[in-house]
């Protein structure tokens, strides 16, 4: 009979008991918990997906622009049913995603069912370090400003302060774009504050939960750095959490049209909870709610104008990108 491993046996029990609470709760063991640290600092390494617990299988969340999971066409919803030649089923979320750890330059293959597709897809992919540059910008049509945010760890604020300064020295600038697509969210701070960008004054978003100390408002403060130009919010249901409370926000104040797909639905607070053997729990401990009181968990947000992707190349080919095409469309229309 082979030996049991004590430590990851007691590791697994407490996964199952946190992951019966809701699919956000986990265990992280030190390993874990100091990666996920350095995550939110902006560099880490793997294959760049945001990951979930769906029905005992990794469900993604988003992939990562730029990152070996996009790269490969890893998608928002594909369900990771095998690692290699190890079946997914049955094991916790962080026991999956220390499977999908290794050496950078080693490779990994992972077995997708994805929505629509009758047959598993392969996917064979080479783990790198992972540099996350959360923003992004462009000119687009010679007076679009566009801003591509691909998370939200501890630079992104700064890094999209500074970029709409620059696009605003540009007296040609009319309007504005904003892409939350594949955006999995990342640091509640920085999505109050890249709202607040947008916003004079109003709400951006409240916290329920089961104690009075959890139950809190943030609102926005004067001064809209962008001076009120049409603003379009690209969003997909790769756009989760930050992503759906900076969208949800300039939605309820009428502040911006969203055009795209239904985001996620990931609407649960997470508190980080250390421990003494330097790991930590992450406790769902509230639900985020938008300015209109409506709760992002479980339903997403809507877009103001429905238009569905045609191209799965649309964060490599913007000529091919037919979500981006509308919003320009609509813009100088």
């Amino acid at each position: 009979m082979d030996e049991v491993n004590q430590s990851e046996s007691m590791d697994s029990a407490i996964n199952g008991l946190l992951q019966s609470l809701d699919p956000y709760s986990a265990y992280m063991s030190p390993e874990i918990f100091n990666e996920m640290q350095t995550e939110t600092s902006g560099e880490f390494g793997g294959l760049g997906i945001e990951v979930g617990m769906e029905s005992g299988v990794v469900k993604v969340i988003s992939p990562i622009d730029d990152t070996p999971a996009s790269k490969a066409g890893i998608k928002a919803g594909d369900y990771i049913v095998k690692i290699n030649n190890t079946q997914v089923q049955g094991k916790s979320l962080s026991e999956a995603v220390d499977l999908m750890r290794g050496p950078v330059g080693s490779g990994i293959e992972l077995t997708i069912r994805r929505r629509g597709e009758k047959k598993a897809l392969i996917f064979n992919i080479i783990r790198e370090v992972i540099q996350i540059k959360s923003v992004k910008t462009d000119l687009l049509e010679k007076n679009i400003g566009y801003v591509r945010l691909t998370s939200f760890n501890e630079n992104s604020g700064k890094q999209i302060e500074k970029e709409i300064k620059k696009l605003e020295k540009n007296d040609s600038v009319k309007s504005y774009i904003l892409d939350l697509r594949n955006n999995p969210g990342g640091l509640l701070s920085q999505a109050i504050k890249i709202s607040d960008f947008f916003l004079e004054n109003g709400e951006i978003v409240s916290t329920k939960g089961r104690k009075a100390s959890e139950n809190r408002k943030w609102f926005a403060r004067k001064g809209d750095l962008t001076n009120g130009k049409k603003l379009i919010v690209l969003i997909n249901y790769g756009s989760a959490s930050a992503s759906e409370i900076v969208a949800g926000a300039l939605k309820d104040h009428k502040r911006a049209i969203l055009l795209g797909e239904n985001s996620y639905g990931k609407g649960s607070v997470q508190s980080v909870i250390p421990l003494k053997n330097k790991g930590a729990i992450r406790l769902t401990v509230a639900k985020y709610y938008l300015p209109s009181g409506k709760s992002i968990s479980e339903v997403g947000v809507s877009p103001d104008i429905e238009i569905g992707e045609e191209n799965e190349d649309f964060r490599i080919k913007t000529e091919t990108d037919n979500q981006l095409d509308y919003a320009i469309k609509l813009l100088n229309g």
